[in-house]
């Protein structure tokens, strides 16, 4: 078994990358928000021959902190980025020599694959903080939005207007005992069910989730658009007081307008990513040693 013990040296290492990244962060986040602004947006008019594009407009418009909006969230990333990295790749080097030969080197394969992974985490613990940073930097061409003020405001801001906890935790669930049921029935595995067995336990679960939790993605959507406008009318002063509005003037149809298709839309994918992802998993098990 390979142990995660501390090393001296990747610790060294670690911190040499941190360091450098700050720094190299901070210098050339200027050039990050133009970089990202463009992105999202294209190139904006009047451009300016001896400057980068929308280097002079942010400077007029925003001041010197605007060059630096996302820097925060981009220097909190580094931390997470190096740790996750450095140590599910270790960890994997460690795991890839303890099943390989005795000669002490892992293949250009082995390596490969110990990065990949490495890089697929990172990816999952660091996305949030990515994602607060491009809202961050973008923000202040949004003039009709509610802006964030700081991380800790756009992370809980993004759980709470656009996270679907609630419908996963549904889902899942209904996925997986329908599945049991299905195997009972049949006299058989759930990793033995088929396909068709499969998109019917996948499209099922996804409809029962959609079903019951639409509601409460109607009230959130309307909450939500009422939050984003600056000097908007509130409309809704809360949760309780847009379910009574919308009960009030629509009745219970009010609370699945866009169901049906928002349903054509989402069960085909719940179809095709649960069944794929069953078919794969069972090919990956099939080919690989246990």
């Amino acid at each position: 078994m390979v142990a995660w013990g501390f090393d001296p040296s990747a610790c060294s290492s670690f911190c040499g990358c941190v360091g450098a990244g700050v720094i190299s962060a901070t210098v050339l986040c200027p050039l990050d928000v133009i970089k990202t602004r463009m992105q999202v947006y294209g190139l904006p008019s009047n451009l300016s021959s001896t400057a980068p594009p929308g280097f002079q407009h942010i400077l007029k418009n925003e001041g010197l902190p605007g060059l630096y909006r996302g820097l925060s969230p981009t220097i909190v990333a580094l931390f997470p980025t190096w740790a996750v990295t450095f140590s599910v790749y270790n960890h994997l080097k460690g795991l890839l020599h303890s099943q390989g030969d005795n000669t002490g080197e892992l293949s250009v394969q082995a390596n490969i694959l110990a990065a990949s992974c490495a890089g697929i985490a990172t990816a999952i613990a660091t996305n949030p903080l990515w994602v607060v940073k491009t809202r961050l930097q973008t923000q202040g061409m949004r003039t009709g939005v509610v802006p964030y003020t700081s991380i800790w405001s756009a992370l809980r801001r993004i759980a709470e207007e656009e996270a679907g906890v609630t419908h996963v935790a549904i889902q899942l669930p209904v996925y997986e005992n329908v599945k049991l049921y299905f195997a009972k029935r049949d006299n058989t595995t759930v990793d033995k069910l088929s396909p068709g067995k499969l998109a019917i336990c996948s499209s099922g679960s996804k409809v029962a989730a959609s079903i019951i939790t639409y509601p409460h993605e109607v009230v959130r959507s309307k909450l939500q658009e009422q939050g984003r406008a600056r000097h908007g009318a509130v409309h809704y002063t809360g949760v309780i007081d847009c379910i009574k509005q919308v009960y009030q003037k629509e009745g219970i149809p009010g609370f699945y307008r866009g169901c049906a298709t928002n349903l054509l839309r989402t069960t085909p994918n719940a179809v095709i990513t649960f069944t794929s992802y069953e078919m794969i998993n069972r090919l990956m098990h099939q080919l690989l040693p246990h």
